[in-house]
């Protein structure tokens, strides 16, 4: 079945980076969307990145981090990865990642799109 398991969470201090990972298995990874959302405490669920299946030329950000993170992929190693740049105290939150189910859906930025989940990780900056 397909898994998500993503890595790389952590408590980290305003204006340092982090680079999160997300491993994919279970699956053709290039023939899909990838997405990372995240969710802070008491607050709905949003959408940060997404790439494009393939080569993942085509990339969406949330206005919140456009600048600041990039999203990219490695399909060799089933990986799709959130660099994070100059993070903030309003970053902190669980990151998820979240694979769109249907192979060659264009990118996405609503939640429903997405099929599958990552359990989370947890990023903590602090001020």
């Amino acid at each position: 079945q397909v898994q998500l398991v993503e890595s790389g969470g952590g408590l980290v201090q305003s204006g340092a980076s982090l680079k999160l990972s997300c491993a994919a298995s279970g699956l053709t990874f290039a023939l899909y969307t990838m997405g990372w959302f995240r969710q802070a405490p008491g607050k709905e669920r949003e959408f940060v990145a997404a790439i494009s299946r393939g080569g993942g030329s085509i990339t969406k950000y949330a206005d919140a981090v456009k600048g600041r993170f990039t999203i990219s992929r490695d399909n060799a190693k089933n990986t799709v990865y959130l660099q994070m740049n100059s993070v903030k105290p309003e970053d902190t939150a669980v990151y998820y990642c979240a694979l769109v189910g249907r192979p060659g859906s264009g990118v996405q930025e609503d939640h429903g799109s997405y099929d599958y989940w990552g359990q989370g990780t947890q990023v903590t900056v602090s001020s």
